[in-house]
C-alpha cells in the first residue's frame, strides 16, 4: 500500500542532507506531493560572465537538478534512494544579477524504475522563464515489490 511521504521531514532533511543545497543557500518555498519550488538567492559568485553580468548556466542546472530531485522524492510512496539519470536543459534567455532564481519542478510520471520530471526557472516574472529542464531519476529502491507502480 502506498502512502504520501512526510513532507515536513523531507523539507528539513533535504536541506540538511544535501551539502550543496545547504552551501548554495537554497530555500524550499513550496513542497507538495510530486511538486517543489526552490529559490536560489543571488550571489556575486554565480556570475559566469562578469563583463556582461550574466549568471552562469551551471548554477541554474544545479538548481534544476536539486528542485527536480526534491519533487521526485516527494512523489515516492516511501523513502528510497534516487539518482539523476538524465537532465536536459534549455536556456531561453539570460539571467542577470541581482535577482534570485526560482525553480518549480513537477513529477510528470512515476514508473516502477524511473521518475520523470519537468522544471521551469525564472527570476522576477514567472511567465518569463530563463530556462526549462526535463529530467529522469532512477529509483534505486524500486526493485522491491512494494514499490512497484
Amino acid at each position: 500500500m502506498s502512502h504520501a511521504p512526510n513532507l515536513d521531514a523531507l523539507r528539513q532533511g533535504f536541506v540538511e542532507a544535501i551539502p550543496h543545497v545547504r552551501r548554495c543557500g537554497m530555500r524550499i518555498d513550496l513542497l507538495e506531493q510530486g511538486r517543489a519550488r526552490v529559490c536560489l538567492p543571488y550571489r556575486p559568485e554565480w556570475l559566469g560572465d562578469e563583463d556582461r553580468q550574466l549568471i552562469a548556466t551551471g548554477i541554474i542546472t544545479t538548481l534544476v537538478d536539486s528542485a527536480a530531485g526534491l519533487a521526485a522524492f516527494s512523489a515516492l510512496p516511501a523513502v528510497e534512494p534516487i539518482a539523476t539519470l538524465d537532465l536536459r536543459m534549455d536556456y531561453l534567455r539570460a539571467s542577470h544579477p541581482p535577482h534570485d532564481l526560482y525553480c518549480e519542478a513537477v513529477c510528470e510520471r512515476l514508473s516502477r524504475n524511473i521518475a520523470f520530471l519537468r522544471a521551469r526557472v525564472w527570476q522576477e516574472d514567472e511567465q518569463q522563464p530563463v530556462a526549462t529542464g526535463q529530467g529522469a531519476f532512477m529509483r534505486n529502491g524500486a526493485r522491491r515489490p512494494e514499490h512497484a507502480q
